[in-house]
Parts: structure tokens; C-alpha cells; sequence
């Protein structure tokens, strides 16, 4: 027979309700609350119709896994007890506690909640009734037990690294370990009974007032909230700045705030390796672009194919550039290089590098006549980010990418002249800005300048500085046009032959002997590089293996075209035409230009000017007349 009912349902469930343990009834498998009694209600912060408005599985947070296994136990082993869950109340605070559960029919749980830190207390006023009870004996041990509790709260606190003090409500010190005393420079004495806040917590780290008010620890006071800050400062007692994080505790007593514990680090050196990390940072990037610009440079240099070795020649005038070469390119000297375009001053620039002892860094080649005019501080110097429209990150400049290297300034008359002092400077003091920048950056860099101008001349007209001339001109080299070396040709002519073969594709093309008298009777006004273009052209256009140049002679006929893209004259109508020797023609070459500065007033560029009327670039006219001892200016109209 089944066992009688011996209470009715009314009494079970208000002996549920008014149980002093906490009682829940739980779903395990449907994740549900089904009740909660009144001490479970007070434990969980709630009524049992908040409690249960979520799956029951909200309550238990980042111990649900142990949960599971506690409830598997309770259904396969009933009953079961834990002391190592938590389950959390309704402001989500957790709240540890002891469980004991008893399997109930269709899956139900039946589980007993004991606060472990309540049950703690009662315990401990139990023991200490037990003690009363025993007499003034009992009072002794438990005076040793709290004296030595105390001493090793105060030997915790000696050792700990990071400075702990106590604040009452007022803000007053209360208490402070060695470590604050080591960190803040004040001692206890110093520090309890004062308020803190106004002792060392006064001031921002800019050194602006830091009111009371704002104080995430006096916060704790008001709030009775746990306070966290990462990057703050506290004031040493000499005055200075020490960076700290810190949180700030209140203390609760019967359930009154009495006050706060304040833990503290000194992060000093988690400040300086923090900037260190991003100095070494600021500086790979910067390493990495300029890396990227001198590979830009490097790999410029290899697709324009230029062996700077290949100073190719015989005469008399290659023979003297390159005992020049030889004797300056192991000092660190600046070299000026002057001589019309096309005449191979760039491939002077690079010998001179690569035979000194700077020819393991980077040759780094500024075209001047190529910079827009309001970009050459910073394509010179470099920029910061901000320094002006469009400057969106740091960049180095040509003088800083050439550090330890040789920088090659063609076309250096094109320098502005505003621009020319701050060059000058660099030259001598080996000192920069960047633009937008006040740090001063040390370089060592060797100057080689180029120009088709005569610097000289436009010192005394005003348009280049006489000591930014005298600071470049340390080695003068005049780069020899090539009608000054005729004799040269044949073995320039076979050099670009044999290049321009490989670079096309077409071996065995030759130039016979009597196509090399063509070339070297033509007075090549494009010097080199108008040889160099003549050899390709033709070995583009040749159908057969040898070379000819018929459109150099002028006798080829009426309206030739020279490479130059001037017209040649008509050919003269004599079968014998007249020879003129060199010293002739070069004679003839002086009267017909004497003729036309006297035409143009002595004015030789622009329009209607004499190298206009001759046909020729203002480049050669001038390199010609200076060579013939002319000045222009004596030609002038007054």
C-alpha cells in the first residue's frame, strides 16, 4: 500500500515558502525556474516572477559548465552537494554559494541555496559564543588568533609592490604601505589624517587644477562603485610627476560606506618602453621609406642601363677628364660640372661616386630643372605630415636619402635663388629642416653638381649666388662637346652600335668605314646623346647588315632633315664642291656667329635671338662663344 498523504498541499507549500534556506525549483532540461521561495527571492535580489522571466541558465554566468555537471550528478545520483558554484543575482553581482539538490519527479530539481559568506559569519559567531562560554581563556586565544591575523595582514602589506592606502569618508588617510611611501616620497606620518587628495592628487598631468569633485576616488565615496583608472598622475612629495593607475574600493560597514582602499602602480617605465615601442616604430618607418626611395632610385638606375665606367674615348680631352676623375673622386671635394647638354655630365657625376670611398651608398640624382619651383624646399629637405596641402604623411628628402652618399644636382642654375641660401647652408654646416619641422637633422653628403649655363654670368647678373658658385666650384670639370673630340666618334659610334644591337635584337649590323667619315665630319650640336639616337634609329630602320647616314651628309639633297630638326641647305651645284679644313670651318662657324649677335644686338636666346637665326640650341651657342673668347653683352644695341 502506498504511504498516506499526511499533509495537505496548503501546509507543503507555505512550509516551501517560509523555509529560512533558500529553496529553487528547477527545470534543468527546459532551462527554467519553476519557484522560488521568500529567502531564495531575498538571496537573488528579486521575486520569483523576476527570477524566472529569463532561462534559468542567466543566472549562473561564467560557471554554467559546472552547473551542468552539478545537475547531470543531482539527476543520475541524487542527492548532490557543491561548495564551488556561483550564480548571480538580478544586478548580475555573483554571489557564492552551496548547493544541495534532490531529483524530483519528471526531472525536477529540488536545490538548497546556502550563502557561503553568510554561513562564514555565522560560523565565526558561533565559534566566538563557544569561546565566551569556555571563560577569559577562550577571550585570550581569540585575541592571539585576531593579533595574528593583523600581523599578517600588516606582513601582506609590507611586502605588497604596489602602494596600497585607506581613505575614509571624509577623504581623510587612514593607513599607507611602504610601497606607497617608496612611490609618493611621503612617509606615513605624512600622509594620515591629511586628505590625500589635496596632498598628491591635486593636479592634472598638464599641470592643470584637478577639482575634488571630478576624483574617480573620491567617487567611490558617493557612488559606493569600484573605479578603475589606466593613465593618471599622482604628485611625489619633490614635486614631481609620477604616472600611476590605480582602483579605487569602497568599504562598507553594516551596510554603510565608511570609506575606500586605494591600490596603485607606478607605470614610469611601462610609459618610457611604451615610447620607446613607438619612437623604434617612428623610426623603422621612416628606414622603410627611405629604403623604399633609395630602391626607387637604384632601380631608376638600372632600367636606364647607364654603366657609368663606360667613359668611352681616345682623345687627348677623354684622356684629361679622366685623370681629373681620378684625382678627385677619392676626397669628398664638391665637383661642378660644366658643358652643353648631351655631352654625358651624369656619367662624369657617377665615375667620380663610384670611385670613391662613398661608392657603396646611393648615388641620389635631383634634376632641378624638372622640380616645380614651389616644391624644392621640400623635395630637397623632405616634410612632415601637415606641413602644407597634400602632405599627408612624413617624408625624407633628397639630401636625407643621400646621407653618407653623393647627391648629383643637374641642371643646378635652375635652383631658385630664395631656395639657394638654405642650399648653402646644408653645404657647409651639414645641417636641415624638414619643412614643417623644428628638429634639426645632421647629414654627411658630397655634392656634385652639372649645368649647360654659365654660372658666372648669371652671378653678375644677379641670378645665382657668387658663394653658393664658389661652395659648388671646389673641382671644376668642363665636359668636352663632342666636336672637340671628333676623333672619338668611330669608337663611340661601335660602343652604341653594340648596345643597341643587343637592346634590339639585331646582331651583326655594322658600320662600314666610309659611313664612320660621314659621322665624323658631322658637327653633332646634340653632342653624345644625338650620336647615341642616330645608332638606334638607324639600327631600327637598317634592312641589311651595314649602317649608312646619308641624311648627315649635306650633299644627300634638297630639304634633309638633320637629327638636330633643323633643315640642311640645298646642295651646291658645283660636281667639285670646295673642302674646307677643320681650322676653316671653324673659322666660318665664328664669322657666322659674330654675324648674328650682331643682328640680334648681342641677344642669343629667345625670339629673333642669334641662336634662333643660326639654328642652333642657346646651350651650344653659348659653349661656343665662350670657347671663341666672345662675350654677348659687347654686342648689345646701346
Amino acid at each position: 500500500m502506498s504511504q498516506p498523504d499526511l499533509s495537505p498541499p496548503s501546509l507543503v507549500q507555505e512550509a516551501f515558502a517560509r523555509a529560512p534556506q533558500a529553496l529553487l525549483l528547477i527545470d534543468p532540461v527546459a532551462d527554467r525556474l519553476l519557484g522560488a521561495n521568500a529567502a531564495a527571492c531575498q538571496l537573488l535580489g528579486g521575486d520569483s516572477e523576476a527570477l524566472g522571466a529569463h532561462p534559468f541558465s542567466h543566472r549562473l554566468g561564467a560557471s554554467l559548465p559546472l552547473w551542468v555537471s552539478f545537475t547531470d550528478e543531482a539527476l543520475n545520483r541524487s542527492p548532490a552537494w557543491s561548495d564551488d558554484l556561483v550564480v548571480l543575482d538580478l544586478k548580475r553581482q555573483p554571489r557564492h554559494v552551496e548547493v544541495q539538490a534532490q531529483a524530483l519527479a519528471g526531472g525536477r530539481l529540488l536545490l538548497t541555496l546556502v550563502d557561503r559568506q553568510k554561513a562564514e559569519q555565522r560560523r565565526a559567531r558561533a565559534d566566538l559564543r563557544r569561546q565566551h562560554r569556555r571563560g577569559q581563556v577562550g577571550w585570550e586565544r581569540v585575541e592571539q588568533v585576531f593579533e595574528r591575523i593583523e600581523r599578517q595582514n600588516q606582513l601582506i602589506l609590507g611586502a605588497a609592490g604596489e602602494g596600497i592606502y585607506g581613505l575614509d569618508a571624509e577623504g581623510r588617510t587612514t593607513f599607507a604601505n611602504p610601497a606607497a611611501e617608496r612611490i609618493l616620497g611621503w612617509s606615513s606620518e605624512d600622509m594620515v589624517g591629511h586628505d590625500a587628495h589635496l596632498l598628491f592628487h591635486h593636479t592634472h598631468a598638464d599641470g592643470s587644477h584637478f577639482p575634488v569633485q571630478q576624483c574617480p576616488i573620491h567617487a567611490s565615496f558617493s557612488d559606493g562603485q569600484v573605479h578603475r583608472v589606466d593613465d593618471e598622475v599622482f604628485w611625489h612629495k619633490n614635486g614631481e610627476a609620477v604616472p600611476v593607475e590605480y582602483t579605487s574600493t569602497p568599504i562598507f560597514e553594516m551596510g554603510r560606506l565608511v570609506g575606500a582602499v586605494v591600490l596603485f602602480r607606478d607605470i614610469s617605465e611601462r610609459k618610457r618602453a611604451e615610447q620607446q615601442l613607438r619612437d623604434a616604430l617612428a623610426e623603422v618607418e621612416s628606414l622603410k621609406q627611405r629604403l623604399e626611395l633609395e630602391n626607387q632610385y637604384l632601380q631608376e638606375e638600372i632600367t636606364a642601363e647607364i654603366n657609368h665606367r663606360e667613359i668611352v674615348g681616345e682623345s687627348q680631352a677623354v684622356a684629361h677628364l679622366v685623370r681629373q676623375i681620378a684625382l678627385v673622386a677619392p676626397t669628398d671635394a664638391n665637383v661642378l660640372i660644366s658643358g652643353e647638354s648631351g655631352t654625358g655630365k651624369e656619367l662624369i657625376a657617377r665615375a667620380i661616386h663610384a670611385g670613391g670611398a662613398r661608392g657603396g651608398r646611393p648615388l641620389i640624382r635631383v634634376n632641378c630643372a624638372a622640380i616645380p619651383r614651389d616644391l624644392f624646399e621640400s623635395e630637397f629637405f623632405g616634410h612632415v605630415k601637415g606641413a602644407f596641402t597634400g602632405a599627408v604623411n612624413d617624408r625624407p628628402g633628397r639630401f636625407e636619402l643621400a646621407d653618407g652618399g653623393t647627391l648629383f644636382l643637374d641642371e643646378v642654375g635652375e635652383i631658385p635663388l630664395e631656395l639657394q641660401g638654405k642650399l648653402l647652408r646644408v653645404l657647409q654646416e651639414q645641417q636641415f629642416e624638414r619643412v614643417g619641422d623644428n628638429r634639426t637633422r645632421q647629414v654627411d653628403v658630397r655634392v656634385i653638381a652639372a649645368t649647360n649655363r654659365e654660372l658666372r654670368e648669371m652671378v653678375e647678373a644677379g641670378e645665382f649666388r657668387e658663394d653658393l658658385y664658389f661652395r659648388l666650384n671646389v673641382f671644376p670639370i668642363a665636359s668636352v662637346p663632342l666636336r672637340e673630340r671628333i676623333e672619338d666618334v668611330p669608337l663611340l659610334a661601335r660602343h652604341f652600335l653594340l648596345r643597341a644591337c643587343q637592346k634590339f635584337n639585331k646582331p651583326g649590323v655594322r658600320i662600314p668605314p666610309a659611313q664612320l667619315e660621314v659621322l665624323k665630319r658631322y658637327p653633332w650640336p646634340g653632342n653624345i646623346r644625338e650620336l647615341e639616337n642616330v645608332i638606334e634609329r638607324q639600327v631600327i630602320v637598317a634592312q641589311g647588315r651595314q649602317l649608312a647616314f646619308d641624311e648627315l651628309s649635306p650633299a644627300a639633297g634638297d630639304e634633309r632633315v638633320a637629327p638636330t630638326g633643323q633643315a640642311f641647305p640645298p646642295p651646291r651645284e658645283s660636281a667639285e664642291p670646295d673642302l674646307l679644313t677643320e681650322h676653316e670651318l671653324s673659322c666660318r662657324q665664328r664669322e657666322n656667329a659674330l654675324a648674328a649677335l650682331r643682328a640680334s644686338g648681342g641677344k642669343v636666346s629667345g625670339e629673333g635671338g642669334a641662336a634662333e637665326r643660326l639654328g642652333v640650341k642657346p646651350t651650344t651657342l653659348r659653349s661656343r662663344l665662350k670657347a671663341w673668347g666672345i662675350a654677348p653683352r659687347d654686342y648689345r644695341a646701346s
